[in-house]
């Protein structure tokens, strides 16, 4: 099992401003941290996702509706981890849910974005950063994405480990320099013509 712990950076963000920002919106409370962040962790209760929950920011357009999950995945001996789906195609405005299924491991949905521990910025300009912080299992992270283009984000402590995934939202073309990347995930995120061309990408692990 791998042992997550916090960095000075990570400590940083728990001391937090509320304010709004642009290009994400998640529900029903916006947290946004120091460098325009935004963080959110819930527990999965059954029956409780529709109570309560309100948007904020832009209302989505016609057609962005129902959430999409993203799995948070690990093997039985824990030498394997990885986003499933791996890449997926969204409307502006529609739901990305990320759950931690891994029994075994605590993950990370975290943008990046150079407020996020000096990353390259690979999400579109003017796009809020994000950080889930740590999940444990069978909890979840979720947000809404206002500003079309492509955003890939990675799993704090399993970045090294290919835990990387990749967001196409509307119908950007292109998308960033796979040279930003670090050298072993660099074959693993699928180009943006594949996400556009099959909604949905998965890896076989």
């Amino acid at each position: 099992m791998s042992t997550c712990t916090s960095t000075p950076a990570i400590r940083a963000w728990r001391s937090h401003i509320t304010t709004s920002s642009s290009g994400i919106s998640p529900r029903p409370t916006r947290r946004v941290w120091r460098s325009n962040m935004i963080t959110r962790r819930t527990v999965l209760q059954a029956g409780g996702w529709a109570a309560g929950l309100a948007l904020l920011g832009p209302l989505p357009p016609a057609g962005a509706e129902g959430a999409v999950e993203i799995h948070m995945r690990g093997n039985a001996d824990g030498s394997k981890v990885w986003f499933d789906p791996i890449g997926v195609l969204v409307e502006p405005g529609q739901t990305i849910r990320w759950i931690n299924v891994d029994p075994g491991n605590s993950h990370t949905s975290t943008a990046y974005h150079p407020v996020n521990d000096g990353h390259p910025l690979r999400i579109p300009e003017g796009a809020a950063a994000w950080h889930s912080d740590y999940l444990l299992p069978d909890q979840s992270f979720e947000l809404r994405l206002i500003v079309g283009g492509v955003y890939d984000y990675f799993c704090l402590p399993h970045e090294e480990a290919g835990m990387v995934g990749r967001l196409v939202v509307g119908r950007p073309q292109g998308g960033p320099a796979a040279a930003t990347l670090p050298e072993p995930v660099r074959r693993l995120l699928p180009s943006v013509e594949e996400i556009v061309r099959r909604g949905v990408v998965r890896i076989d692990r």
